[in-house]
């Protein structure tokens, strides 16, 4: 196997990185990254730390993580993933195959896509379908994009689960944009019904009326799982839900529900909770003490 090189080395990429290195079989040459954190003297230290764990080497500049990578994994927040395509589009190396990961709309997706072309590299729109822990490089993947074959075989070759959706750049994130309608939606409404329930101390005739009327669902647990993943992550999910609000625009459609849950995201993530153990109640009131309004 080539160089491969990542452009961030936060949770995505470093789950990517170490299941690599566990995977029997899988041969790996040298793993580079650049990580804007790199810049950031209170954040260094502990990406150095990350990237020695993990046998990456930390580039100082785009140039230096990029001098001889043929596979480039962009695995940045939606926000940043233009800006990163910019950034590093005239350190790629001719025809090296550029991964963009990040959970974009798909018009920010070819954009980026002229960037990293212009600058004769490879572009491959690529969708993560789920969370990176704990599957790690296993997480199914989604591609699109002329050269999806390509992405597709050295995908595998890394022992990773990728799937080819089309061979036009914005498929795979159309697919994963509009499936986070849903996803990262009833996360929102889980916290706007459960946090209200919560305080008028009803919560548990709640949960206990909605499993009477959808049985199929666990409704207690996915609740508690659902306040979780808004605490944890919900700035990146809100930065993810802006980029699905714009694809709904680019699809002449209203963005309603997309934008209230960006919203939603933004303001529990931006709390800064370590979360709870795990209930609702005591996820629900980790939230309420923060005095949301």
């Amino acid at each position: 196997m080539s160089a491969i090189a990542t452009i961030g080395f936060g949770e995505a990429a470093q789950a990517f990185v170490s299941g690599w290195r566990s995977e029997d079989g899988v041969s790996l040459g040298q793993i580079s990254t650049f990580d804007i954190k790199v810049e950031a003297p209170s954040l260094r230290d502990n990406l150095r730390h990350a990237c020695s764990d993990l046998d990456v080497t930390c580039g100082e500049s785009p140039r230096h993580a990029l001098a001889g990578a043929v596979t480039v994994f962009s695995l940045v927040t939606a926000d940043r993933a233009l800006q990163a395509a910019a950034n590093v589009a005239e350190f790629l190396e001719r025809d090296a195959l550029y991964l963009d990961c990040n959970s974009c709309s798909p018009a920010t997706k070819a954009a980026a896509a002229r960037l990293v072309e212009a600058a004769g590299a490879v572009y491959v729109d690529v969708a993560v379908m789920s969370p990176v822990h704990p599957a790690r490089h296993r997480t199914p993947l989604l591609l699109s994009g002329s050269e999806a074959k390509r992405a597709h075989n050295i995908l595998l070759s890394l022992g990773m689960k990728p799937e080819i959706a089309g061979d036009e750049v914005g498929k795979a994130s159309s697919i994963k944009m509009l499936r986070s309608v849903m996803i990262k939606g009833f996360e929102a409404l889980t916290a706007e019904c459960m946090l209200a329930a919560r305080r008028a101390g009803v919560e548990k005739a709640v949960l206990a009326s909605l499993q009477a009327s959808d049985p199929g669902i666990d409704w207690t647990a996915r609740a508690a799982y659902n306040l979780e993943r808004m605490i944890v992550h919900g700035r990146r999910r809100a930065a993810e839900m802006q980029e699905v609000a714009a694809t709904l625009r680019e699809l002449g459609l209203p963005d309603r529900m997309a934008a209230a849950a960006a919203d939603w995201q933004r303001q529990i993530g931006e709390l800064g909770i370590t979360a709870p153990e795990n209930s609702v109640e005591a996820r629900a009131d980790a939230i309420l003490e923060r005095n949301l309004t």
